[in-house]
């Protein structure tokens, strides 16, 4: 369970770096950022920068199909869920095709995941805690269209104010590191994420006077 915990603290502290370092609101060099952006995926075994590609592509067009990452809102959880074990992979693909100037990064990116796999399986008998490591961080990037894809957005509401969700709550916003306001970042994609709750205190009436209810959790 420790493990687990700690796995899980990993992710989020990744996904809100790497969040940031995508929309560029850290105010870093850009040379800065690609390198940051890069190394901070590696932690996971992930691809930043088909993580970017399709990251921007879904701020550009949700909830339309040309959406790799989006897609799995498009139906019930159950295939959100399954879609976990395959989802980092399709992404990949499709920055692959479709962002060819990316693809040094991509290799890069491919070459450390493929090479920290082989070291585990490789030193599997000297070193298990290597391989239990790769076991969680893979088994862990499966519930992405889950929890950062499936929950956030509703791919059948009929305007942008109702097609990502936000949540409210004295601790739940905490514990997620602010990724919890979604809606707030879809209208203002900008903003650093240590700025989500002042930008949802600043968004509540024009929210309220639109209709738009927040889901109080915690």
């Amino acid at each position: 369970m420790p493990a687990v915990l700690s796995i899980a603290g990993l992710f989020l502290g990744v996904v809100a770096t790497t969040h940031d370092l995508v929309h560029r609101t850290l105010g870093l060099p850009r040379w800065l950022s690609e390198v940051a952006m890069a190394l901070v995926g590696m932690l996971v075994l992930e691809s930043a920068h088909a993580y970017r590609a399709t990251h921007l592509q879904h701020h550009r067009t949700f909830p339309d199909d040309d959406d790799p990452e989006g897609d799995p809102a498009h139906g019930s959880w159950w295939r959100a869920l399954l879609a976990g074990p395959t989802f980092l992979y399709r992404l990949w693909g499709w920055a692959w095709r479709r962002v060819p100037e990316e693809r040094g990064w991509l290799l890069l990116e491919a070459g450390w995941f493929l090479g920290v796999v082989a070291l585990a399986v490789a030193l599997w008998p000297a070193v298990p805690a290597l391989g239990v490591y790769v076991a969680l961080v893979i088994v862990g990037s499966w519930t992405y269209p889950l929890t950062t894809v499936y929950l956030p957005h509703d791919a059948t509401a009929a305007d942008a104010l109702r097609q990502t969700k936000t949540l409210r709550g004295r601790f739940a916003p905490r514990l997620l590191l602010e990724l919890s306001y979604h809606l707030e970042h879809h209208l203002y994609p900008a903003v650093p994420s240590h700025h989500y709750a002042e930008l949802s205190r600043r968004l509540e009436p024009y929210l309220e006077a639109h209709g738009v209810e927040p889901v109080r959790f915690w």
